[in-house]
């Protein structure tokens, strides 16, 4: 066993008091050290005992924390040889400069995406939706929350909204939201992103299939036809380990 790795789960190393239970902590650890190549793939942990030793907790944190690995897929159990690190998923790429749909950008890339509808409908709207698309309290808004997938790897929650006048049946989404508006004339030309880091938690971490309170980058998109009016609200989770959004910068010619 490397020396390296007392110092790697000295509780020094990883443990905050009043950041989380231990197991959380443990695994959101060793989730870093997988996706920064401290902890390469193929390399096996420590057996159960001595991790629960160089980290001076207790057998069952370190049973927990490895569960929450194997569900976020950065390591697996193998039956009587123990656990393996599976190394961080591949990042796929996103610009932040062009308007493009998840189904577009896995298909440009030769990835098979997917959508998992969680929830969708028409709603009264909520103080949100009512500022990012100007509606007034007595309009209604269609809703559609979808779990995207490429290649079974889940990647991103994303949480729509738009005006039910432009999206009177949500049901007429199956995968691309983008291709339906197109249909009726109705795609955005432009839209302004926000992207914020916050750390996830409760049923989002576990449809990303993520430790709780792992960091992900949050971005909301406010979407514009040409005549400027707003007509689509998304709130979308990343998964940052498998995901890069990039910006295209340009001198304004000023």
């Amino acid at each position: 066993m490397p020396s390296s790795y007392a110092d790697l789960f000295h509780p020094d190393a990883w443990y905050r008091p009043g950041e989380g239970a231990r197991y959380v902590q443990l695994s959101r650890h060793i989730g870093r050290t997988i996706t920064d190549g401290r902890l390469e793939k193929g390399r096996q942990l420590p057996p159960e005992r001595d991790l629960a030793d160089m980290a001076d907790v207790s057998r069952v944190t370190v049973r927990k924390a490895v569960a929450e690995l194997v569900d976020a897929g950065l390591v697996e159990q193998r039956r009587g040889a123990g656990s393996f690190v599976m190394g961080a998923a591949a990042k796929t790429e996103q610009s932040l400069s062009s308007l493009v749909s998840f189904t577009e950008n896995m298909q440009a890339r030769g990835r098979v995406s997917t959508s998992r509808v969680l929830a969708r409908g028409l709603f009264p709207p909520a103080p949100d939706e009512m500022m990012a698309l100007g509606l007034s309290p007595s309009q209604q808004v269609a809703r559609i929350d979808r779990l995207r997938s490429a290649d079974g790897t889940p990647m991103a929650i994303e949480r729509s909204s738009l005006p039910s006048d432009v999206l009177p049946d949500p049901d007429t989404v199956e995968t691309s939201l983008y291709a339906v508006l197109r249909r009726t004339g109705l795609a955005p030309s432009r839209a302004i992103q926000r992207v914020t880091a916050i750390n996830i938690t409760g049923e989002n971490a576990q449809l990303l299939g993520v430790p709780e309170n792992t960091a992900i980058l949050q971005i909301d998109r406010t979407a514009f036809l040409s005549s400027g009016r707003p007509i689509e609200f998304t709130r979308g989770y990343y998964r940052p380990d498998i995901y890069d959004f990039v910006a295209e910068l340009r001198p304004d010619g000023g």
